[in-house]
């Protein structure tokens, strides 16, 4: 069985993929306690693989987005292998703070507070605070694609003026939110 919070059809509203249709599958439970979190994480329904997967293939869209909360917080491997022969291709948004043992299609790695102990990241998402993120983009490893979020849409200018001085990060702003979807 496996926690979940809610299971939607939407557009991805951050980051590399921002557009594309997908199922978000967010799962409950969190090891980090991120001041800005907008997940509500007492809220879970247990539910088997197969469960997910009924629900997941209702909707048109070829991408899964598995977040969270901590997606790998929870034992996902078969969950990830009936996705794949569903025909899904599969996303992952982690705070890095667990390996991933699974064959993940892309990693978004969206670290807070503590040291990434991924092997892979295909996309670094950091929720801009001022915080020194040239020393967590040094010990994550090394991607192409490196990402500067406001948080919360409080610190847009400053965001946007530190991209401009360090031109290997790109900004992603939190697009769902700006246009009113899930």
């Amino acid at each position: 069985m496996i926690n979940i919070n809610e299971i939607f059809y939407s557009l991805q509203g951050e980051g590399f993929w921002t557009g594309l249709p997908a199922v978000f599958v967010r799962l409950s439970g969190c090891n980090l306690k991120c001041d800005f979190c907008d997940t509500d994480h007492t809220s879970s329904t247990p539910m088997t693989e197969q469960q997910i997967v009924d629900l997941v293939i209702k909707y048109p869209a070829k991408t899964v987005i598995l977040t969270g909360g901590e997606p790998l917080m929870q034992p996902i491997g078969a969950l990830v292998d009936l996705l794949h022969k569903a025909g899904k291709r599969i996303h992952i948004e982690t705070n890095g703070t667990f390996k991933c043992p699974y064959p993940i299609d892309w990693i978004t790695c969206s670290p807070k507070y503590k040291p990434v102990v991924l092997n892979r990241i295909d996309e670094l998402k950091i929720v801009y605070q001022g915080q020194d993120v040239e020393s967590i983009r040094k010990s994550c490893p090394e991607t192409q694609h490196n990402f500067l979020q406001p948080c919360s849409g409080k610190n847009i200018e400053s965001t946007i003026d530190y991209i401009k001085a360090n031109p290997h990060w790109r900004l992603s702003l939190q697009t769902h939110k700006l246009i009113n979807i899930r």
